[in-house]
């Protein structure tokens, strides 16, 4: 079940909140009446509700915005329990002056925004002395690993427990919580009304993630980088998951560099299956896979980690990707034979799709040379794979059939940018981008101005995840429900 949490500044407008969570199929709502500017009218608020609620007035020191003094705080949560409020939020250290009256369920809560501490468990059975009903511990998360420790807490609690963590770190513990047997999570209304550090809106839990489908059964899988929110990866994933009723969650994990290793080695712990690699760690996670393939091996860098027994396997989907969309934009220009013998490659960018690029044209017998902005980059890249390098300022004199760009230059915001400026390009040339962000970026518009053949990144993206895809499930992946996904979701950001 989805607590979603409700906050208004009259109690008019708590009323029409309400009705329509209700009206989305909301099962429990949260009340935070300290957001009501006067004192709250808790009999207004509890007459003829559409769903159970979870009556809350937090705090100053615990991040609420109550303005009265404690005993009327105190005398508002009791009007709550002695309204008939199907649940009501007592924090831990006041939990024993508010007796238990009627039928409302005590909710016993500890918050802690600065860290997850090291004595969960002692906070635990600290707060079972506090005749609960429900325990809500949730804590800040400071690194990947506060996940783990929270969740495993949780996983042996006796008593109902609602254990997560806030922050971008914690978004994991959010919905994994569903796993540990939590009576429910927490979620926001909307994006613009957060109530705490990385909370998830109700539609992104219900719809998104799907946490009331979610079980100890339910198969688990990421992607990993840092930063991590901007990915479509859990949109693209869970989707496809739905579509093909596929038992699994996709989630965003935003894990920093310098705790790579031991973070996927604690993540394990909470059964993941699989995980996309992007940015910084496509190299660093060779180090952890205990079978990379020919191709992450040759690349350098991997992509996709997946469990194949306790064995975790690394590949680099990209380099497939990448072959496989550049000879479907060939077939599509109807050339007489598609092939990339001794073609002339120009690849703008040296990370790590510029690296996968650069060895899957190699191998099928292209000429490729590699520019890039910062030149040594290009250069340590160029002397690694065996190919020419150019200088960036150069790099329109030099003659190509096939163009390649694996730069950020022109992904959104920056979208009237181009790395390669269009008097430069001519009609017998392949152009690819690899941003997918816009689809049709200002480089792609102009090749298309000249005649020339183009592949675009979304086409790639689709396939490298699509190859995931099928690694982390051994299903056949619903392409086209992918793609229309994809769209739509860039379709929402430009309006």
């Amino acid at each position: 079940m989805i607590c979603v949490s409700l906050g208004r500044t009259r109690h008019s407008a708590f009323l029409e909140g309400h009705r329509q969570l209700a009206e989305q199929k909301a099962e429990l709502v949260e009340l935070r009446v300290d957001w009501i500017r006067r004192r709250p009218d808790i009999g207004r608020l509890l007459k003829d509700r559409p769903t159970p609620v979870v009556v809350t007035c937090r705090r100053k020191e615990d991040r609420g915005l109550w303005m009265g003094d404690e005993d009327q705080r105190r005398a508002v949560l009791r009007e709550a329990i002695i309204g008939g409020a199907e649940y009501v939020d007592i924090e831990e250290d006041i939990a024993k002056s508010i007796p238990r009256y009627g039928k409302t369920q005590r909710i016993v809560s500890y918050h802690n925004f600065d860290e997850t501490p090291g004595e969960l468990y002692n906070i635990y059975e600290r707060m079972t002395q506090c005749d609960p009903d429900v325990i809500k511990i949730v804590t800040m998360a400071n690194s990947p690993t506060d996940n783990v420790r929270i969740l495993e807490m949780a996983e042996a609690a006796q008593i109902p427990t609602v254990a997560f963590c806030m922050g971008e770190f914690g978004i994991p513990s959010r919905i994994l919580c569903a796993r540990t047997g939590a009576p429910f999570t927490y979620a926001g209304f909307s994006r613009e009304r957060e109530m705490a550090p990385g909370q998830l809106t109700f539609a992104e839990v219900r719809n998104l993630y799907r946490y009331n489908k979610i079980t100890k059964n339910t198969k688990v899988f990421g992607v990993i980088g840092d930063p991590i929110a901007h990915s479509k990866s859990p949109l693209l994933h869970n989707a496809a998951f739905r579509k093909i009723g596929f038992d699994g969650v996709y989630l965003p994990l935003r894990i920093p560099a310098d705790v790579l290793k031991v973070s996927l080695q604690e993540y394990e712990k909470l059964g993941f299956q699989g995980f996309s690699v992007t940015i910084p760690h496509k190299e660093d996670v060779l180090d952890f896979a205990d079978s990379p393939d020919v191709q992450s091996d040759l690349i350098g860098a991997a992509n996709t980690l997946f469990k194949v027994g306790t064995e975790w396997h690394a590949t680099n989907t990209d380099y497939d990707a990448i072959i496989e969309t550049i000879n479907d934009a060939m077939v599509a220009a109807k050339l007489d034979q598609p092939s990339f013998k001794d073609k002339r490659v120009l690849i703008l960018g040296a990370g790590g799709v510029a690296r996968a690029a650069a060895c899957a044209m190699q191998q099928q017998d292209a000429n490729v040379v590699i520019t890039n902005r910062t030149r040594n980059r290009a250069k340590v890249l160029a002397e690694e794979l065996g190919c020419r390098t150019t200088l960036w300022a150069n790099r329109g004199s030099e003659q190509c059939d096939i163009l390649i760009n694996c730069t950020s230059v022109g992904m959104h915001p920056n979208v009237d940018e181009t790395p390669y400026e269009q008097h430069w390009l001519n009609e017998s040339m392949l152009v690819f981008d690899t941003v997918y962000t816009p689809e049709n970026t200002l480089l792609l518009k102009h090749a298309r101005l000249r005649g020339c053949p183009t592949a675009s990144g979304i086409e790639m993206f689709i396939r490298q995840a699509a190859h995931q895809f099928k690694l982390f499930t051994g299903q056949e992946p619903p392409m086209e429900y992918m793609i229309e996904t994809l769209r739509r979701s860039l379709s929402a950001v430009r309006s």
